[in-house]
């Protein structure tokens, strides 16, 4: 394909999701199945171009003086691509397979000076205007610097898992990737992002991934397991497992001893953890599925730890799920939040006297975060906050809590709170 067929191609994928509110997953795997022609680059350059519209609609759409998928799309090209001009208009204007030439409108935007210094934050942020109080809340003057940098691309991040390796055998496992040691945590690697128009190497090539040296988990995924702190010996529940992730990071740093029961109220969600379990060597693992009758059978005050990753927006993993914020809608954020309530009420009732529980979420915004413990708290004098463990206290909060999000730790954004049931 020529890249007036590319920039066509991301277009119509745009308009797809923008009219008919389809993830950009689905609408990008629909496109491919239907475009059978395009090759691996074809197919890498118009993902790379519907991720990077969509990460960064609100401010190309300024910039353009226009929020058309046309208008984001030429706008990405310019200001986040760098291509000069006459490359986007000699690729609009490719017949017959090009977007058609550029307006006169559209040549001045493209030839404007890229400064968003006029704009509001929201713009600036690359989010939802009527988000702007909750942004305000969670980062102060800081929010515009912090919504951009939830618009950049992520980096491929990877748990090197102790159960089968050390960090210096897994990195050079990992040298054809040029993984590098990441921050924070011994046992984290880190791949660049890849240019947005190459398709990065797959990690799952690397014969050692099979061998279950490493999982692939954002760093900020990582610290909020972290966060759980010793659970060596420990009896553990993982109240809302899905995929097993944090799962698999507390089975590793339990170092095959104690107990961890790994649940979600979604059965489907736990389908692949048996599997990817069995990779990483982990032994001291039961799920406990919602198909069965009573999963939960005693365990029910008795817990050493429960590792709540609760349901939430997502909105600390705008960066690799872009989409997600423009779909986001203010009853949504109301029934997370209802969401969050009732999962935190009942994963206390497994939490030991003595016993701590894990509040996690992958979302920046207090509402889900400080405001859903101020709450359970209040309704639970049971339960005081803990501190989290000592490595940990670069990214506390005064309050005790742990925040993450890209402009202040690399990651996406996590928030994590530790509660100590009373003895």
């Amino acid at each position: 394909m020529r890249d007036g067929g590319r920039i066509s191609a991301a277009i119509e994928v745009l308009t797809e999701i923008e009219t008919r509110h389809r993830p950009a997953r689905l609408a990008l795997k629909a496109w491919g199945d239907a475009s059978r022609f395009a090759g691996a680059k074809d197919r890498a350059f118009v993902s790379g171009l519907v991720m990077d519209a969509l990460r960064k609609r609100r401010s190309m759409a300024w910039r353009m003086g226009g929020e058309g998928p046309r208008a984001v799309a030429l706008g990405v090209l310019r200001f986040g691509w760098d291509w000069p001009l006459e490359r986007i208009a000699e690729a609009a204007a490719d017949e017959p397979h090009g977007p058609g030439a550029l307006t006169e409108a559209e040549r001045a935007a493209l030839e404007a000076p890229s400064d968003l210094a006029d704009a509001p934050p929201d713009v600036r942020g690359d989010y939802p205007d009527w988000l702007e109080p909750a942004m305000e809340r969670a980062f102060g003057d800081a929010r515009a610097g912090a919504g951009a940098a939830l618009a950049e691309r992520a980096p491929v991040d990877l748990r090197i898992n102790t159960l089968k390796t050390d960090s210096e055998r897994a990195l050079k496992a990992l040298a054809p990737l040029h993984a590098q040691p990441a921050p924070a945590l011994a046992t984290a690697a880190r791949i660049a992002a890849p240019d947005p128009t190459t398709r990065g190497g797959a990690v799952e090539t690397i014969p050692a991934f099979s061998k279950g040296w490493f999982e692939v988990q954002d760093l900020g995924s990582q610290i909020a397991a972290a966060a759980a702190g010793e659970v060596k010996g420990a009896q553990v529940l993982d109240f809302c497992a899905g995929g097993g992730g944090k799962t698999l990071a507390l089975a590793a740093a339990m170092a095959s001893t104690g107990q961890i029961y790994a649940y979600d109220a979604d059965a489907r969600r736990l389908a692949d953890t048996i599997r990817r379990a069995q990779r990483a060597g982990v032994r001291n693992l039961q799920v406990r599925s919602p198909m069965e009758a009573d999963p939960l059978r005693g365990l029910a005050g008795r817990m050493d730890v429960v590792f709540v990753d609760a349901p939430c927006t997502g909105s600390g993993a705008w960066r690799r799920n872009p989409d997600t914020k423009w779909r986001l809608t203010p009853d949504a954020l109301a029934r997370r939040q209802a969401d969050q309530d009732a999962v935190l009420r009942d994963a206390a009732g497994f939490v030991k006297p003595g016993g701590r529980m894990i509040y996690v979420t992958c979302s920046v915004f207090r509402e889900e975060n400080e405001d859903r413990v101020a709450a359970f708290l209040q309704a639970d004098p049971a339960f005081s906050v803990a501190p989290p463990p000592p490595e940990l206290s670069p990214y506390l909060t005064t309050e005790g809590y742990l925040r993450l999000a890209p402009h202040t730790s690399a990651t996406d954004g996590f928030f994590a709170a530790a509660l100590a049931r009373a003895a």
